[in-house]
């Protein structure tokens, strides 16, 4: 089965930095589409930034360009999200989610995302 587990979120200023990890299982990040999602409160699910190894393609939103980058540990088979300059727009709960292939699509659409794992906070104070 396959299986995703988001952490590394918590309470930070604004400016600061936070990682985040997805561990996963059940499949090989080589053949999947994997990416971060997030959800502020009282708003939609938004796509944060997603990646392919096969298909050799990143993607992020426009909001956090410059400020944000992902990465994957294939031995690990954990997911990154390195977040620095956060701001307090950033505040949200953070999910990782996964879709065999088809990168370009959950870059587009949250909802094509077949897998998702279970958020973690990140609250960023001004």
């Amino acid at each position: 089965d396959v299986q995703l587990q988001a952490s590394g979120g918590g309470l930070v200023e604004a400016g600061g930095s936070l990682r985040l990890s997805c561990t996963a299982s059940g499949f090989a990040f080589d053949d999947y589409a994997i990416g971060w999602i997030r959800q502020a409160p009282g708003k939609d699910h938004q796509g944060v930034s997603c990646m392919s190894s096969r298909e050799g393609s990143t993607y992020f939103d426009e909001s956090v360009k410059g400020r944000f980058n992902i990465s994957s540990d294939k031995v690990k088979n954990t997911l990154y999200l390195e977040m620095s300059n956060l701001k307090p727009e950033d505040t949200a709960v953070y999910y990782c989610g996964a879709r065999p292939f088809g990168v370009t699509v959950v870059s587009r659409s949250t909802s094509a995302y077949k897998y998702w794992g279970q958020g973690t906070q990140v609250t960023v104070s001004s």
